[in-house]
């Protein structure tokens, strides 16, 4: 963007990974072992999984093999996630904009389970949002909208007066669907059509308003 956009809203719904943290190290090094031992292309694998918990992605790649497989498959993976935090990052700038949300209603809406969700945050040095919708609270995956939902239902706001942070394609449609504002973060973002696109968390500004909103100065 090469102006200043504005948004006003009543609370703020975020991502984690590709958002506030950078874990694609650890998430390319795990999903392409995983192609490869499911003699899939990992490219093409990577294309899918950011966004998603792992058994959806696992579900779009292998349509045909039994959901139990997938979920069981997945608990692995998240094991292993949880374990290696070799190269997770904080993106930059989020710690900054953290700080700036102590007195703006805020979750952490994430793909991710408590066990990672916890770690990632804590490897990158980032602090936990009060509320956090994690992969145990939902039914559905992003793209679905409910975890979004989940989030502006538990902070008490209309979900059109929420304006979500994402990274991914997944998440953003998710966002979309939970008929609220997004804000892509990093290079994927821009590629699905966000409200506003900023390459990482420096390129906002967090200004409270008297009324109980907050003012997103978004460069």
């Amino acid at each position: 963007m090469t102006a200043t956009a504005v948004f006003t809203a009543r609370a703020l719904l975020l991502d984690m990974d590709g958002t506030l943290v950078n874990s694609d190290a650890v998430v390319e090094r795990i999903w392409r072992r995983w192609a490869d031992s499911h003699g899939l292309d990992g490219d093409e694998v990577m294309k899918v999984v950011h966004g998603r918990q792992g058994h959806a992605s696992m579900a779009l790649l292998l349509p045909d093999r039994p959901a139990e497989r997938n979920l069981a498959e997945n608990a692995r993976m998240l094991a292993e996630e949880t374990s290696d935090m070799d190269g997770v990052i904080p993106i930059p700038g989020a710690v900054e904009f953290l700080a700036g949300l102590r007195d703006v209603p805020h979750a952490l809406v994430t793909s991710a389970d408590v066990a990672l969700s916890t770690a990632r945050m804590a490897a990158a040095g980032l602090p936990l949002p009060d509320v956090r919708v994690t992969a145990e609270s939902v039914g559905a995956s992003k793209p679905d909208p409910e975890g979004f939902l989940k989030g502006a239902a538990e902070l008490g706001v209309a979900p059109a007066d929420c304006v979500v942070f994402e990274d991914s394609g997944a998440g953003i449609a998710a966002g979309r669907a939970a008929g609220m504002r997004v804000i892509g973060v990093g290079p994927r973002a821009g590629f699905h059509r966000p409200d506003a696109a900023v390459p990482d968390l420096t390129q906002v500004r967090v200004e409270a308003v008297g009324d109980g909103s907050v003012r997103l100065h978004v460069a």
